[in-house]
């Protein structure tokens, strides 16, 4: 799956930005925390330039360490996935369902 998030330097000067993909998982049969950091993508910007940044989401970045079968596992269910500047400065969310 991919994710696409347009990204403008609204300022007068050429600048660089970090998106940053997280996700979660919406309800898990473990404990596991509100934002995991799944990916991310350094870019440069000019003044007033638009880009356009696609994340491809696979499923090995949906899986987390299973100790009971020692190996990694991806759980059907809801999850939100989430592009920012930061961990504190989301500004995309998308809910996507994994089926069996």
């Amino acid at each position: 799956m991919s994710i696409s998030v347009d990204i403008e330097n609204t300022g007068n000067r050429a600048g660089d930005e970090v998106l940053q993909l997280y996700v979660h998982q919406v309800h898990s049969s473990v404990k596991c925390p509100a934002k995991e950091l799944r990916g991310f993508q350094r870019l440069s910007l000019q003044a007033g330039e638009t880009k356009t940044v696609t994340f491809t989401l696979s499923a090995e970045k949906l899986a987390f360490w299973d100790e009971k079968t020692h190996g990694f596992l991806v759980e059907p269910g809801a999850y939100v996935v989430m592009v920012g500047s930061s961990s504190g400065d989301i500004r995309v969310q998308h809910h996507i369902e994994i089926s069996r």
